[in-house]
């Protein structure tokens, strides 16, 4: 068994490491008759391919997707869809001189221990850079979900403790770190450079919406809804905690605050965050999820090397300062191959 296929009916693998010759990912499950070119996928791989801006890494990769199979003049044949996504502005250099040093926060230390042997280069499949290969395939799934009224938007919430007041879904792409809020954006952008210029980091909060899901999706009791959505969330390397709706904010309710009344035959609030008992509502789904700084940072840091021994370390290498404006897309891909996964669960359910 391996970790790296994930879905049930819808059925996504990612290959590939950050410094290998290619990414790539196979995607199986779709229905044939969709219409598909590398134009639809490549919209979502800019808006994660670094060197975007003054606020991420300054790594120039295209990002480039290339369609192997699965699509035959213009549409899915129902057929294994598989992409890649080379790599080209690989400096596999600037890392020969830790190659034999964990760098703290990384993977390092555990892949040395769970497999007797690493990819130092950039941290190899451990890499942030393997999420390319999870937009290509959350592409495919956003362009039939949109066939079907299902839109989903992400979207920076929180930088440290600078915090977005209001949500304009039409301010998300028109700065670079990808908030709601024009005012707030501009404090985030000034932290972000002053975190940078201190040789350090910064996490954050991204936070995501599903409008236009059907209630019924979701499959009790291990299969849950938000259950898939945590799992598919916390797969992505950076973020250490998931909430849905109200999260954690709950703990300090009442039932009488918290549980989402019907007035009316509508629901006043959305405490649940559009899922109840696992199964979606009809109501917007919102998640947010708790982004980590950044590990690769140019601060002498203290740790180990393999054999053991105590060893300070200076991370070279070009590294996001901040990791939330490029993990917005991730976020969405992951999504939305939840939610196509369990409308075809659900359309399996209807056709037994």
């Amino acid at each position: 068994m391996t970790g790296n296929t994930f879905g049930k009916i819808l059925r996504v693998t990612t290959f590939g490491e950050s410094h290998g010759p290619a990414l790539g990912v196979v995607v199986d499950g779709v229905i044939p008759n969709i219409e598909l070119s590398e134009a639809d996928i490549q919209k979502d791989m800019d808006r994660r391919k670094p060197g975007q801006s003054s606020i991420t890494t300054q790594r120039k990769e295209e990002d480039k997707v290339e369609i192997l199979s699965g699509v035959f003049e213009g549409k899915t044949t129902g057929t294994p869809i598989g992409i890649i996504i080379r790599n080209k502005d690989y400096r596999s250099g600037d890392y020969s001189n830790i190659k034999d040093i964990s760098r703290p926060g990384h993977a390092d230390f555990t892949y040395q221990n769970k497999f007797g042997i690493r990819d130092y280069r950039g941290g190899g499949r451990a890499s942030g850079r393997e999420t390319a290969a999870r937009v290509a395939a959350g592409a495919i799934a956003r362009k039939i979900l949109n066939s079907k009224g299902i839109d989903i938007k992400a979207y920076v919430k929180e930088v440290g403790r600078i915090r977005a007041e209001s949500i304009d879904l039409d301010e998300i792409e028109k700065n670079i770190v990808r908030c709601p809020d024009r005012k707030v954006a501009e404090m985030m952008i000034k932290k972000i450079h002053e975190v940078s210029a201190d040789k350090d980091s910064i996490g954050g909060i991204v936070e995501v919406i599903v409008k236009g899901c059907p209630p019924g999706f979701g499959e009790p009791v291990f299969d849950k809804l938000d259950a898939m959505i945590a799992h598919a969330l916390m797969s992505i390397g950076a973020v250490k905690a998931v909430e849905i709706g109200s999260g954690i904010a709950c703990s300090g309710m009442r039932g009488s605050e918290s549980n989402d009344q019907i007035v009316s035959g509508k629901f006043i609030s959305n405490n649940a965050g559009g899922i109840l008992g696992g199964i979606s509502s009809g109501q917007d789904i919102i998640a947010r999820v708790t982004v980590k700084p950044t590990p690769s940072i140019a601060r002498k840091q203290q740790t180990i090397d393999t054999s053991g021994k105590e060893a300070d370390i200076i991370i070279e290498g070009r590294h996001d300062p901040c990791i939330c404006p490029r993990i917005v897309p991730v976020v969405e891909a992951m999504i939305a191959l939840v939610i196509l996964d369990a409308l075809m669960m659900q359309e399996a359910r209807k056709d037994g």
